[in-house]
């Protein structure tokens, strides 16, 4: 059975709010350069488009992270699946991220960054769903705040799918 997809923010909405991001962290960042880590494979999309929109010399980096637990209960384990190809001492670093739900892996890996020593550290996370948080995480740039609802599309997805939707939606599964 097929799922049915309800449009939370369109492709228009969204392509806006990345542009109104892009001209925030542009006017942070002035006359600096920024190393982007892009956090697979949820946050692909957003990045890309997100760093088409930041006047700046931007540098892309990658990682991957896994956590382990099962479905009710999180063991807070959290794997680094794929590292950084450089180091990021001294450099003004933008985590970018799709969406913050529970905020344990993102509270986990900005503890490892921060300890390699960056001039700077910031988030970005095109959704933040603060209803399901259990660690404090400071979010510097928010695309959308969300209710409790599962999305996908712009590089989310549900069991791999949707990813390519250009625009959000709340997964509808059919009965």
């Amino acid at each position: 059975m097929a799922d049915r997809i309800e449009v939370m923010y369109s492709e228009e909405e969204v392509n806006k709010k990345i542009l109104e991001l892009g001209r925030q962290i542009t006017e942070e960042f002035r006359g600096k350069e920024i190393t982007m880590i892009c956090i697979l494979k949820g946050a692909a999309a957003f990045a890309c488009e997100l760093a088409k929109r930041i006047d700046l010399p931007v540098e892309l980096e990658f990682m991957r992270c896994s956590s382990y637990g099962n479905e009710t209960e999180s063991s807070g384990v959290v794997k680094i699946d794929l590292d950084l190809d450089r180091p990021i001492r001294g450099k003004n670093v933008l985590i970018v991220e799709d969406i913050i739900d529970t905020g344990r892996t993102m509270s986990y890996l900005m503890d490892i960054l921060h300890d390699r020593g960056p001039a700077s550290l910031r988030l970005c996370a095109l959704l933040d769903k603060p209803d399901r948080r259990v660690a404090d995480v400071k979010i510097d740039y928010t695309g959308f705040v969300i209710p409790d609802e599962f999305v996908v599309g712009y590089g989310l997805d549900y069991a791999q799918k949707y990813r390519n939707l250009p625009y959000i939606g709340i997964v509808r599964p059919e009965v």
